[in-house]
């Protein structure tokens, strides 16, 4: 089946990634960690400008971090990469996530907006309204269980055990992806609503729903969040939109754009204060990877 998001070299290149590691790893979704520039020295060798950039942008990373796993690059890559690092890095249950209401929204939302029925769970087509909203009820329900269960663990070690664990279970990591995407449509319903009744919003909100392809929510959803996973990844715009849904600020390298002033782009660009930070990194703006063991102690 052809790839419409990623360009054949970099399946090709992940194929003989594939092919290098040992089977019992071709299911990991984030892979064992290696030397950050061992990394960059096998992926680019070549003395193209766009090599020499790559490993320009490697050596700055490599300032702050000493190594990288790589993510699986399916269309799920962007919510995977930031959803690891944030569970990776949890200590406590965020506020949203406690909230009583957290698990009424699939009910609350279908109540009100009756097109969320055409929502595309899991590749699953013609469910009834009530199914819907069940089973991502129980997506958001398995999301807040993990993410308290892994905040807890104390040892840095026994939490990425338990990261690992839970991104090596399909059925479980990609229901929390679902349920990270409904959680994107809520926080794009709500800010579609704050923006109509007059209150201020964020300049991305304006930037997401000025798109031809998603004027309102509904189209959001039929043209970008329902293809997510499927048939495309995350656009830049709705990186921020990721982050607003997850009250994390996004930290992303973006190794093509070494010596310009997006080189560090954060999502949303003016992070709020209390928002813990997760830092991924990119070459194209469509995979991303994850650096891991801070060199040291670093401000945004």
């Amino acid at each position: 089946e052809e790839d419409m998001y990623r360009d054949a070299e970099e399946i090709e290149r992940e194929k003989i990634l594939l092919c290098e590691t040992s089977s019992s790893e071709h299911k990991l979704s984030v892979a064992p960690e290696v030397d950050i520039m061992e990394y960059c020295r096998k992926e680019w060798r070549g003395n193209t400008p766009s090599a020499k950039r790559m490993r320009k942008g490697y050596e700055a990373v490599a300032q702050k971090f000493a190594s990288i796993r790589r993510v699986r690059g399916d269309n799920y890559c962007a919510l995977r990469a930031t959803l690891f690092q944030a569970l990776s890095q949890a200590t406590q249950l965020p506020s949203w996530l406690q909230s009583e209401d957290f698990t009424m929204l699939p009910a609350d939302l279908l109540s009100k907006y009756d097109w969320i029925k055409q929502w595309q769970l899991k590749q699953k087509l013609g469910r009834k309204t009530g199914e819907i909203s069940d089973e991502i009820k129980e997506y958001l329900i398995l999301l807040r269980k993990k993410w308290k269960n892994i905040s807890e663990i104390k040892g840095p070690t026994e939490k990425q055990e338990a990261c690992d664990k839970l991104f090596k279970n399909e059925e479980e990591e990609y229901s929390v992806y679902e349920a990270l995407k409904f959680l994107m449509l809520n926080t794009a319903i709500e800010l579609y609503n704050d923006d109509k009744n007059g209150r201020r919003v964020p300049v991305f909100s304006w930037l997401l729903f000025a798109r031809d392809t998603s004027s309102n929510p509904c189209q959001l959803m039929h043209n970008h969040l329902n293809h997510i996973g499927h048939s495309g990844g995350l656009e830049q715009v709705e990186m921020f939109l990721l982050a607003y849904a997850l009250q994390h600020t996004i930290q992303v390298y973006r190794l093509y754009k070494y010596s310009t002033d997006e080189f560090i782009t954060l999502y949303p660009n003016d992070p709020v204060e209390d928002w813990p930070v997760v830092t991924l990194i990119t070459e194209d703006d469509r995979h991303y990877n994850i650096p891991v063991r801070m060199c040291q102690e670093t401000m945004l």
